[in-house]
C-alpha cells in the first residue's frame, strides 16, 4: 500500500478535525497517488478511502461520486497549468495577458500525472464516458473557455477583429501545447518539457496574433 498521507499521522489525544476543504484537498491527494501508481483502474472509490485513512461514507459526503471526484482532480491540474488574470493584468496588451493566462502558476507540476490521467482516460473512454465527459469539461474545455473570454474582451475593446472566438481559441490552444501523441510516447524530464512549452507558447502567440490581425 502507497504511504498515508502525513495529514492523518495522529499522536496520543483527541484526533484533529479537518473542514471540507482540508478533506476535499486530502482525498484528491490520495486519488493522485492511486492513478499514479496503480492507473485509474486501481483508483476505486474503497481504494482512494482507504488511502487517504477515512470511511467511504465520509468520502462520499465529500465527493458524491468516482466521476465528482475525478472532476476535481482535473479542476486542480487545470488550476495549475493555467494562471487567472488579475484587475492589473487586464490592463496590458493582448499578447502579454495571453501569454499570463497560459503559463503554468506558482510551483513546478510534474509530467507523471497528467500523463497517467491521459493514458487513463483513453482506455477508459468506452467503459466510462462519465470520466471523460469530465477530463474534456474541466481540462481542454475549461481551457478554451478561458482563452475565448480573453479574446472576447480584446474584440470589445476593439484590440483584434475576430469573427468567431471560438474556433480562434480552440485554436490557439492547439497551437500552444504539443501533439498528446508525442507526449505520450516520449519521455522527456519536466525542465526540459517546460523550456519547450515556454518557446512554443511564445511563437504561438506572434503566429496567432500576426494571422489574426489588429483592428484598424
Amino acid at each position: 500500500m502507497l504511504p498515508k498521507c502525513r495529514n492523518f499521522q495522529r499522536g496520543p489525544g483527541r484526533p484533529r478535525q479537518f473542514d471540507s476543504s482540508e478533506r476535499e484537498a486530502i482525498i484528491i491527494d490520495a486519488a493522485e497517488r492511486l492513478i499514479l501508481a496503480q492507473g485509474l483502474a486501481g483508483a476505486s472509490m474503497a481504494a482512494i478511502a482507504q488511502e487517504a485513512g477515512m470511511s467511504k461514507r465520509t468520502l462520499y459526503e465529500v465527493f458524491e461520486s468516482r466521476a465528482a471526484l475525478f472532476a476535481s482532480i482535473i479542476r486542480r491540474m487545470h488550476n495549475m497549468f493555467t494562471r487567472p488574470l488579475t484587475r492589473s493584468d487586464l490592463e496590458k496588451p493582448l499578447a502579454q495577458r495571453l501569454h499570463l493566462l497560459l503559463t503554468p502558476a506558482g510551483e513546478k507540476i510534474s509530467d507523471a500525472l497528467p500523463l497517467a490521467i491521459l493514458r487513463a482516460v483513453i482506455t477508459e473512454a468506452e467503459r466510462q464516458p462519465d470520466l471523460v465527459h469530465e477530463f474534456l469539461r474541466e481540462g481542454p474545455y475549461a481551457l478554451y473557455a478561458m482563452i475565448r473570454a480573453e479574446l472576447d474582451r480584446s474584440v470589445a475593446r476593439g484590440e483584434i477583429r475576430i469573427s468567431d472566438t471560438e474556433a480562434a481559441a480552440r485554436l490557439l490552444a492547439d497551437m500552444a501545447h504539443e501533439s498528446v501523441l508525442e507526449h505520450l510516447v516520449i519521455s522527456q524530464p519536466a525542465c526540459q518539457r517546460q523550456d519547450a512549452y515556454k518557446r512554443r507558447l511564445d511563437l504561438a502567440i506572434r503566429v496567432f496574433l500576426g494571422g489574426i490581425g489588429t483592428a484598424e
